[in-house]
């Protein structure tokens, strides 16, 4: 395989780092360094980690980095080759064959194929990032499908032929570990866990997506934050919950309530979960910040 040491223009995982930062995604090191390492050496990146911490904007930070398009192929219960790869668009060949009479009518052109995500990749390798969101969702049948498309990046039509790509794709793949995934797949994968962000990363990544919340704010619901997510919740909140807190408590504090009153009123956008919200009731003034200007 060969090693490209420089990707559009980037050389090295600090500058790498240094570009996320502009698609305005603050990577810490370990996370720029197996990005970099994926994109020279032409492999899957494979990015794990709990729900909430990053994994999915951080494919979609890389493609903005690669000034290329992101075409996610969402995974869930059931997915199978079709919905990933391809489908024939019935109605469009059924009128075409009444429009045609009785006129020859190639019903396997392209104009009546339908490209789903693996497909797109293929045709589009140089212009397209393939995310290939929550894996782990899928069963381990898709698994191993989507094992053999990686790879050798072929698919077979029988109606046209095979489709090669003329170079790897860029391929990044994200998993909430709710299963383990097949050992041969992550052999496939520069493999990286990102965890929740320490205090002061989380701070600056609030400040970097919510210009209109103050520093102190952002330090406080972090805090906040921090100490929801050691409680037994059923979905503890992620960095985007973070974020939206901060902002939903800003706007309140803007229309008049105070500090801990807008922190109280808007814990709905931290906690999304109606058993978390019974729990915690009675504990949030152990959690509200008092003071947040």
């Amino acid at each position: 395989m060969p090693i490209r040491p420089t990707i559009s223009g980037i050389s090295s995982p600090p500058e790498l780092r240094h570009a996320l930062e502009g698609a305005q995604y603050l990577a810490d090191d370990g996370l720029a360094t197996a990005a970099y390492l994926a994109l020279a050496l032409g492999k899957p990146l494979l990015l794990e980690g709990a729900p909430g911490v990053g994994k999915t904007e951080a494919g979609k930070a890389i493609g903005a980095v690669l000034s290329r398009t992101v075409t996610r192929l969402q995974c869930f219960e059931g997915i199978d080759a079709a919905s990933a790869l391809y489908e024939w668009n019935y109605p469009r060949q059924m009128l075409a064959i009444r429009q045609a009479g009785d006129a020859h009518v190639n019903l396997y052109a392209d104009t009546f194929l339908l490209e789903r995500p693996l497909l797109s990749a293929l045709r589009h390798p140089a212009d397209t990032l393939l995310l290939i969101d929550e894996i782990d969702r899928s069963d381990h049948e898709f698994e191993a499908f989507l094992l053999e498309f990686l790879s050798d990046f072929t698919i077979s039509i029988p109606e046209t032929g095979t489709i090669r790509a003329m170079q790897r794709p860029v391929v990044v793949l994200t998993s909430n570990r709710t299963r383990d995934l097949h050992e041969a797949l992550r052999r496939r994968c520069v493999y990286h866990w990102i965890d929740y962000p320490d205090p002061d990363l989380e701070a600056q990544i609030v400040m970097a997506r919510a210009s209109s919340v103050a520093r102190t704010t952002a330090q406080a619901v972090v805090a906040a934050v921090g100490l929801l997510r050691q409680e037994p919740l059923a979905k503890p909140p992620g960095v985007a919950e973070t974020i939206e807190w901060a902002e939903a408590a800003t706007l309140l504090n803007a229309q008049g309530a105070p500090w801990p009153e807008a922190f109280r009123r808007a814990i709905g956008v931290a906690l999304k979960d109606h058993d978390d919200l019974t729990y915690m009731s009675p504990n949030l003034g152990s959690v509200i910040p008092g003071e947040a200007a």
